[in-house]
Parts: structure tokens; C-alpha cells; sequence
């Protein structure tokens, strides 16, 4: 049987690729980073490969270090998962997940609940700042993005469709001046999402009107601020259809009838690599399932 590298070797190679700093890998694995450098240091004479391009302080993974951590970040869970199948006794899995707090609040949190029953070791640790794909494989294991199209060298999967909708107060379809047509958008404050930047654009073509021109347009980084800006009255929102039924705002309503498709849709995205880690697959495979 070929000798396999020591799996102390392995761990701390896949940590330090992970992070990308001696001492962020070795504070993970409770190490000095002497200790840390000379497993590596043993790994790469073992593989007679330089796994890592060292320069200053800085480190890089060369061509062969890159097709280890490639084939090594999965076998590694894959084997920590037979040993919790083999003892019975499951280990915590942990996931880096960005997703936009609008998402997050109205279809992925009331769900949360059924993901823990069944998945009880997987632990989710969850950020929100915008542009989850650029800093997938860095920051994030995997997000939920909001975008008109995925890049190509991403997984992807499309979590439904919707129509764009403008929201507002119902105060303005009650009250003495009632809103009734889009011509008097001219005189409102439009408020968009900046993931969503041509919702606007795309509503105004789509009723046969691009000459249409508001007073104003706001842009908001969150879902939530917007709507509760809408239902202040301060403007208008170009948001999601879903967004306004998850809201379940008495303040809120539709305005207008017109049936307009979104150009954006959610997206579950992740590496490729990413999909072969067991946290990523059983949540992916779970969010699919529960359609959401």
C-alpha cells in the first residue's frame, strides 16, 4: 500500500491554504507557529512538491499546492464524517454563509427550525453584507445572491422567479390624493435596492413608458429599510412581489396592476469544490428540498 502523508501534515496544509497565514492556522489549530511550519515544511518534502510560494509575509499556494487543497478539502470531510458515522457521535459542522437580510428574515430563518431537526450538527455562521459571490471561497463557504445572471465558474442554483412590484404607504392609495396612475410617480421618490438596480428600469419599459421620470430616486443597501421607508411614506419601492406578501405589513401596499417579470432571482451560489464539504451539500441539498 502507498504511504499516505501523516493526517497532522494534511490538517494543517488545508488550514493554512484556508486562512492563508501561518499564525491564523496555527491560533486554529493550537499550535506555535514553528510547530505549524514544520508539518508543512515535512508535507512538502514527503510530496516532494513546494505547496506554498513564500514571500515576506505573505503566503501563496503554487500550481500543485492548489490541486491538493482542491482534492484535499473534501476527502478530509469525508473522513471526519466516517469517523462521527463510526462513533456515533456526529461533530459540529459548521458553514459560512452570506445571504441578504431580507432573505434571510422572511424565507430563511421561519425555516431554520426544520434545518436544525434534521441536521442538528450543522451550525450556521451567517453574514449580510451585499455581493456575496466575491467573497465566496474566502470569507464564505457558500451565498444566497440576488442578481440578474451567476458567473459562469460558480454553482448556482435559481431559487424561483417574481415579479416587480411598486410598494408603498397604504396612506397613499387612501388618503385625499390617492395614487392611481403611474403618471404621478413623476411626483414620488423611487426607492431602489443596489442589488436590484434596474428593477425601475425594467418596470417603466415593461408598461410602455421608459420616459418616465420621478422627482427622485433613493438607493438602499436593505431590504427591510426599504420596505419600512416605503410604508413611512417616504417613497416608492421597486421591490419583489414576495417581498411585500412575506412582509405581512397592514401599512403596505401594490400599487397599479401591472404584471411585470423581474430580471433578478435569488440565487443559491457556491465553488464548485465548495459543493463536495458536507456542511455546503447538506445545506444546499436541504434549500433545494424545501424550495425556497
Amino acid at each position: 500500500m502507498r504511504r499516505l502523508p501523516p493526517l497532522i501534515g494534511l490538517e494543517a496544509f488545508a488550514a493554512v491554504a484556508r486562512l492563508g497565514s501561518i499564525k491564523a492556522a496555527a491560533g486554529e489549530l493550537s499550535l506555535s507557529n514553528p510547530a505549524l511550519s514544520r508539518r508543512i515544511q515535512n508535507l512538502e518534502a514527503l510530496v516532494g512538491q513546494q505547496l506554498f510560494d513564500r514571500r515576506h509575509q505573505a503566503l501563496r499556494l503554487t500550481e500543485a499546492g492548489r490541486r491538493l487543497q482542491l482534492e484535499l478539502a473534501p476527502a478530509l470531510d469525508d473522513l471526519a464524517a466516517a469517523i462521527d458515522r463510526a462513533v456515533g457521535e456526529p461533530r459540529e459542522l459548521r458553514l459560512r454563509l452570506n445571504v441578504l437580510p431580507l432573505f434571510a428574515s422572511q424565507r430563511l430563518f421561519p425555516r431554520l427550525p426544520e434545518l436544525r431537526a434534521r441536521h442538528p450538527e450543522l451550525h450556521l455562521d451567517v453574514e449580510t453584507g451585499g455581493h456575496g459571490e466575491l467573497r465566496l471561497g474566502d470569507a464564505v463557504d457558500a451565498a444566497i445572491i440576488l442578481t440578474k445572471s451567476v458567473d459562469p465558474d460558480l454553482y448556482a442554483v435559481r431559487l424561483g422567479s417574481d415579479l416587480v412590484f411598486p410598494i408603498a404607504a397604504r396612506s397613499l392609495v387612501e388618503g385625499g390624493e390617492r395614487i392611481t396612475a403611474p403618471e404621478q410617480l413623476q411626483r414620488m421618490t423611487v426607492l431602489i435596492h443596489s442589488e436590484m438596480p434596474e428593477t425601475f428600469d425594467e418596470w417603466r419599459r415593461a408598461i410602455g413608458m421608459p420616459y418616465l421620470e420621478p422627482a427622485a430616486i433613493d438607493h438602499f443597501d436593505s431590504g427591510p429599510l426599504m420596505l419600512e421607508a416605503a410604508a413611512q411614506g417616504v417613497g416608492v419601492a421597486f421591490m419583489h412581489s414576495h417581498h411585500l406578501d412575506d412582509a405581512r405589513d397592514d401599512r403596505l401596499v401594490r400599487l397599479f396592476d401591472f404584471e411585470v417579470a423581474s430580471p433578478y432571482a435569488y440565487y443559491f451560489a457556491c465553488r464548485p469544490r465548495a459543493l463536495r464539504t458536507r456542511p455546503v451539500k447538506l445545506f444546499h441539498d436541504w434549500l433545494v428540498e424545501a424550495g425556497l
